[in-house]
């Protein structure tokens, strides 16, 4: 091992900045291709609707308009649906259901901004010129669009042969124990919980530009995506029914992901679509207003909350019903957020009995995906809002009653009552240390100064745990220069973790070779 000022560890520049920060990097806008030409959407504006007819011929007639695609044209050149996650079950132990969901919308709009016609022509403004005089006659359909209530009987059903709205379930932990426990409880806290749909709204708008060469047979996607690779192989798969060998995607760099690029849109495969049809490039972009219709959203849940303790405070017993909304399809990983994660509620409590359930819910709402977290963020505010709302009721001060129910550091390595087993921590020091930090003893005396100038003044605690990201199956190439410089191929995709910085790292700390040479 090498030691010196670039090892991994040692405070360093990144490597990656100063051309971005001189505006040189090279994002997709940055990419103008040879006779490419441009595409707009026309995009449903109801959340369920019945397609009746769609009148394209004035539209076609206008100048710069090259080519303008439905539903109609898209199954007859026989192409196939998003791929999904399947990875959860229904209550009888069968998959998930999965709707089919072609990119786009063949006799029916299932969610507002369901992509219902694409125009290509020469010019944006053109394109998008011509999508406004494309009629369609919707039927409008009765919506379900409520997460807390998708599952009642009065609720529209999303898809008829789903036979309800519910899509999954997950049930974990131990009900017996936890219904006995609350029989015994001195103090049951009930709550409520709604989580509200969020977007993602990257710096950089998401866009993609198509291209297939009729001699060779292959596409060609550019795109900023987070996970290409994996991308790559389900989108020639499942939509395009090609080999994954037969599509190149060429990925710059990226203006904010977050889990945003990590599905598979509808656009993506529609300019690749696009392209063979009207044989150029064809570029999309979204605009704002378009991306708040066409991204997918995250979060979206409705948890009803239950907590047990003793007359001491000591918790007891810990459950939850949630439904989490799904949207109207299953995003190319949209079921995990609410499961994968549920063992996370547990918090850093020492609660000895916990039942979970949840139900992933169609709506007619745009689909819903990882995003910042993944069901962390979502089951730790749970679990942290249900010990205030306790300390409240009990008249606990909520950092006491943290602090009775913390799991000590000596009771490592602890199981929890759902999913994991903590190796290591120290709760209640992490605790102490933020409370000294923040010097939350004077606290009240701020509070009273505050209020004496006409402010109000609040402060809040959560001592939340989560667990770091799974690994991952990748690629990783090094190749020697006769010059003495060392090129590092890597199949991960940079979207402002550092990875140039951080990898050069590796290199010279296990090989010492300085990072000039990198």
């Amino acid at each position: 091992i090498f030691m010196g000022q670039y090892s991994i560890g040692q405070p360093v520049s990144r490597r990656e900045d100063p051309r971005l920060l001189r505006g040189e990097g090279h994002f997709l806008q940055d990419t103008v291709l040879a006779g490419e030409a441009q595409a707009a959407i026309l995009r449903s504006p109801y959340a369920h609707a019945r397609i009746g007819s769609i009148d394209r011929t004035e539209a076609e007639s206008m100048q710069g308009v090259l080519a303008i695609l439905i539903g109609a044209d898209y199954a007859a050149d026989g192409l196939g649906s998003i791929p999904c996650d399947m990875s959860q079950s229904r209550r009888d132990g069968s998959p998930m259901y999965r709707p089919h969901r072609p990119a786009i919308a063949i006799d029916r709009a299932v969610h507002v901004g369901y992509p219902i016609a694409m125009v290509i022509a020469e010019t944006l403004d053109q394109a998008k010129d011509a999508v406004e005089r494309i009629e369609v006659a919707y039927e409008p359909l009765p919506a379900s669009t409520s997460t807390a209530v998708a599952l009642a009987d009065e609720s529209p059903l999303v898809w008829e042969d789903c036979g309800s709205n519910e899509g999954l379930y997950f049930d974990g932990g131990d009900a017996e124990a936890v219904e006995h426990a609350f029989a015994e409880a001195t103090h049951v806290v009930r709550q409520r919980l709604v989580i509200n749909r969020i977007s993602a709204i990257p710096i950089e708008p998401r866009g993609a530009i198509g291209i297939y060469d009729r001699g060779t047979g292959r596409y060609t996607l550019h795109t900023g995506h987070q996970r290409p690779f994996l991308f790559r192989r389900n989108t020639a798969a499942s939509i395009l029914g090609i080999p994954e060998t037969e599509l190149r995607i060429v990925t710059g760099d990226i203006g904010g992901s977050f889990g945003l690029r990590g599905s598979i849109y509808p656009e993506l495969g529609l300019v690749l679509w696009a392209a063979k049809r009207v044989g150029r490039a064809v570029k999309w972009i979204s605009d704002r207003s378009e991306g708040f219709q066409s991204d997918d959203h995250a979060r979206d849940n409705v948890t009803d909350a239950e907590l047990a303790l003793d007359t001491d405070g000591k918790f007891l017993a810990f459950r939850t019903r949630t439904n989490a909304n799904l949207g109207a399809f299953v995003s190319f990983r949209g079921a995990g957020p609410a499961v994968n994660n549920v063992g996370s509620i547990a918090g850093v409590y020492t609660t000895p009995a916990i039942h979970a359930q949840i139900s992933g819910v169609f709506s007619n709402t745009h689909p819903t995906a990882p995003y910042r977290g993944a069901g962390r963020p979502e089951a730790a505010y749970v679990i942290e809002r249900m010990v205030d709302i306790a300390a409240a009721e009990t008249g606990i001060n909520p950092i006491e009653l943290r602090r009775r129910n913390t799991i000590p550091a000596e009771a490592m390595p602890y199981k929890t009552a759902l999913t994991y087993t903590y190796d290591s921590g120290e709760f209640e020091k992490n605790m102490d240390m933020a409370l000294e930090l923040a010097d939350y003893a004077s606290f009240e005396q701020r509070r009273v100064e505050a209020w004496a100038r006409g402010v109000l003044r609040g402060i809040g605690v959560s001592n939340t745990i989560e667990n770091s990201a799974g690994a991952s199956i990748e690629t990783a190439e090094l190749r020697f220069d006769p010059s003495g410089t060392v090129t590092l191929v890597s199949g991960s995709i940079h979207h402002g973790q550092g990875h140039a910085t951080v990898q050069t790292q590796i290199v010279f700390d296990r090989l010492g070779i300085p990072q000039e040479f990198v």
